[in-house]
This record gives structure tokens, C-alpha cells and sequence, in this order.
């Protein structure tokens, strides 16, 4: 069971970082790479506590469909979805977002995954799947850290 683990400093409030990072609009810019698109459950707008979404990316050369849940939520503080269908057995995705000071934010991103087929699975997540997920996951973070932190700067100047 691989956990990716990684932290970001945003110069933004939680409550900035928070919602971009439950935005379904900014969730789709972020993977244009993957061509991922929200098709069930919230398409757009934040997704809350007890939602679902259905996306379909292209990974790998595959079109698939992933379905997640948010299963906790302790606004602006973290936030967790959940596989409810797709191509890993489960994965546990925790959104956490502490102050540092009115105006930083350090977030949290833990993805707790269990890749399909066995000791296939776990040959697969050795050779390629953890380095793919992990560069997934920062470059997301990223494109969330830089929206909120130009959203921030927009406001400053008026």
C-alpha cells in the first residue's frame, strides 16, 4: 500500500487554498494533461461533504472512469474523498490546509492507495504507478498553489 506524501507552502488564506483545492473547474485545468473531465455526481463549482464526482481521464493510452465520494470534510481545516469505483482497489486522499499566518497556508496532501491485481499490483506500483501518481499529484498541487496565490495577488492590487 504506497502513500504519496507531500506538503506545499501557499502564500494565500486556508480558506483560498481550501476551496481551490475542492474546486471541480480548477481539478479540470490542472490534468488538462490527462485530458480530465468531470461527466457525473458535481461537474463544477465545490464539491461538499457527502458528494460525489465521476471523471474520465486518459492514463496510461486508457480512457477511464474514476468515482470518488467526500467522505469527511472540517471546513477550512481538511478535507478526504474516496474510490467508490475505478481502477485502484481503494485509495484514501486527505486534503489538509494549516495556517501559518492570516495570509500562508501549508497544505498537506497524503494519497493512501492499494493498486488492483495482487502482486501485480504491487510490480506495477514499484516500476512506474508511485513515480506516475506522485508527478500527478505536484503537478496539480502546483497549479492549485499558483491560482490561489495569483487569486491573492489580484485582490492585493486592487
Amino acid at each position: 500500500m504506497p502513500v504519496i506524501r507531500m506538503e506545499f507552502l501557499i502564500d494565500a488564506p486556508r480558506q483560498v487554498c481550501f476551496d481551490a483545492a475542492r474546486s471541480i473547474d480548477l481539478h479540470m485545468e490542472s490534468t488538462a494533461s490527462t485530458r480530465e473531465r468531470a461527466i457525473g455526481g458535481v461537474t463544477s463549482g465545490l464539491i461538499n461533504l457527502g458528494e460525489t464526482v465521476t471523471w474520465e481521464a486518459i492514463h496510461f493510452g486508457i480512457k477511464q472512469n474514476l468515482t470518488v465520494r467526500i467522505t469527511e470534510m472540517e471546513e477550512p481545516r481538511y478535507f478526504v474523498d474516496e474510490m467508490v469505483s475505478g481502477a485502484f482497489k481503494r485509495f484514501h486522499h486527505t486534503h489538509e490546509f494549516i495556517p501559518i499566518t492570516d495570509n500562508q497556508t501549508r497544505m498537506i496532501d497524503i494519497f493512501d492507495y492499494t493498486s488492483p491485481l495482487g502482486i501485480l499490483g504491487k510490480l506495477a506500483d514499484w516500476l512506474f504507478l508511485k513515480v506516475y501518481m506522485t508527478r500527478f499529484l505536484r503537478t496539480r498541487n502546483e497549479y492549485l498553489k499558483q491560482v490561489a496565490e495569483a487569486q491573492i495577488k489580484a485582490l492585493q492590487s486592487g
